[in-house]
C-alpha cells in the first residue's frame, strides 16, 4: 500500500463501534497485538449510504466510510500492493482450503459439455467453427477460477471449445495472472483471454445476451455497489446463463464464529506483514469480509437483480451452499 493511501486511511473517520473489554496478547511476546471488534451490523441492501462528499453519498472501506469516489481508488490501491503475494497468502490464510472451496464452486456451476472433435483448418472449408462455450470470470486477476474453468472442462468433458475472458479492475493482478497462464497449454490460445476492467461497468465489447457463465470469486465485496455489479451480470448472460458468486459468508455456530473472528483480527494481519510486507491491506481484507451481507441478504440482491435462485435457505434446493460452517458461501442464480 502506497504512502499517500495510508495516509488518506489514517485521516478517515472510522464508524463508531465498541470494543471487546479484553485485548489479545500475542503468546510468544506478551505484546498487545490489537481487538477484535463485535460483529456489524450487515441489514442494509445497499453499500452506499448518505455522507457529506461531493457526491453526496459514502460507502464503507472495511470499517471506515469514505466517499464514494474514493473507494475505487483505495481497494485498487491494495491489490496492487497485495497481488505479488496474493496467492501465498491465500494459502497461508486459509491453510490451502480455498482450493477445495473453489474445485467445489467450479464444479457445481460448469455444465455437461459435448467433447470437442478437431477440425482440420483447411482455406476455403465450409465446415463451421463449433459456438464456444463463454465464461466471463470478474474480479480473477490471477486465474484461479478460470484456469479450473479450463482444466474441468477438458479433463472431465474433452472439451476445448471453451473460452474464458477475466475481467479485472486491477493491473498488477492481470499481470499475474498472464504469468501464470504462461506456464500452462492455454498460453497464447483463444480459450483465455484478460481485460482490465470495471464489475459495476464492464467493457463495452462485452454485449447484452452474449455469456454463459458469469463467475466472481472473492472480490464482489470489494465492489462500491453490488446491485450494479449483479445488474451488469445479469446484461450480459444469455437467458439461461448462470451466475456463481463465491465469497465469504457468516459461520453460524457461535462458538466457531468467535474463534474464526479472533484468528480473523489477530492473526491474518501478522501474516500479511510477515509473508508481504503489509498489515493493513489484510487488515482492510477481514473488515471488508466482516461488513458483507449475510447469505439470505446477498441472496435476496441477486433476487431484486433479476435472477432465479433456490429457496432463501442452505443446501440442495437453496439459494446458496456453505463451505467450511459458513467461512465461504457460494451462491447461484439463473437468468431467466
Amino acid at each position: 500500500m502506497n504512502t499517500h493511501t495510508r495516509h488518506l486511511l489514517r485521516s478517515l473517520p472510522t464508524s463508531t463501534r465498541p470494543r471487546l473489554p479484553n485485548t489479545i496478547r500475542c503468546i510468544s511476546t506478551s505484546q498487545i497485538v490489537g481487538h477484535v471488534p463485535p460483529s456489524t451490523s450487515t441489514n442494509n441492501a445497499s453499500t452506499s449510504t448518505p455522507g457529506s462528499s461531493s457526491h453526496g453519498k459514502t460507502t464503507h472501506f472495511g470499517f471506515k466510510e469514505v466517499p464514494e469516489e474514493q473507494k475505487e481508488g483505495l481497494v485498487g490501491s491494495v491489490f496492487s500492493s497485495v497481488a505479488s503475494s496474493y496467492d501465498v497468502m491465500n494459502d497461508a490464510m486459509s491453510l490451502g482450503i480455498h482450493r477445495i472451496w473453489k474445485d467445489s464452486f467450479v464444479s457445481s456451476l460448469l455444465p455437461r459439455l459435448p467433447p470437442s472433435l478437431h477440425q482440420n483448418q483447411i482455406p476455403g472449408s465450409s465446415t463451421e467453427a463449433r459456438e464456444p462455450f463463454r465464461c466471463l470470470d470478474v474480479a480473477g486477476g490471477t486465474g484461479d477460477i478460470a484456469l479450473r474453468i479450463l482444466d474441468r472442462a477438458r479433463e472431465k468433458f474433452n472439451s476445448r471449445d471453451i473460452q474464458v475472458e477475466i475481467v479485472d479492475l486491477n493491473q498488477g493482478m492481470l499481470d499475474e495472472g498472464r504469468k501464470r497462464v504462461a506456464k500452462t497449454l492455454y498460453y497464447n490460445t483463444p480459450q483465455i483471454t484478460f481485460t482490465h476492467g470495471n464489475a459495476q461497468s464492464l467493457p463495452t465489447h462485452i454485449a447484452d445476451n452474449s455469456i454463459d457463465l458469469y463467475t466472481i470469486a472473492f472480490g464482489i465485496r470489494n465492489c462500491t455497489s453490488l446491485p450494479a455489479v449483479l445488474s451488469e451480470a445479469h446484461r450480459v448472460l444469455k437467458p439461461g446463463g448462470k451466475i456463481g458468486v463465491l465469497e465469504f459468508g457468516k459461520v453460524s455456530n457461535p462458538l466457531f464464529k468467535e474463534i474464526y473472528r479472533q484468528y480473523s483480527f489477530q492473526f491474518i494481519p501478522i501474516m500479511g506483514k510477515i509473508l508481504a510486507g503489509d498489515s493493513e491491506s489484510y487488515q482492510y481484507l477481514v473488515e471488508s469480509i466482516e461488513r458483507f451481507p449475510s447469505q439470505p441478504e446477498f441472496a435476496q440482491l441477486m433476487r431484486n437483480a433479476g435472477f432465479q435462485t433456490g429457496q432463501l435457505r442452505e443446501g440442495k434446493g437453496g439459494a446458496w451452499t456453505d463451505y467450511t460452517n459458513g467461512i465461504a458461501t457460494a451462491w447461484t442464480g439463473v437468468k431467466a
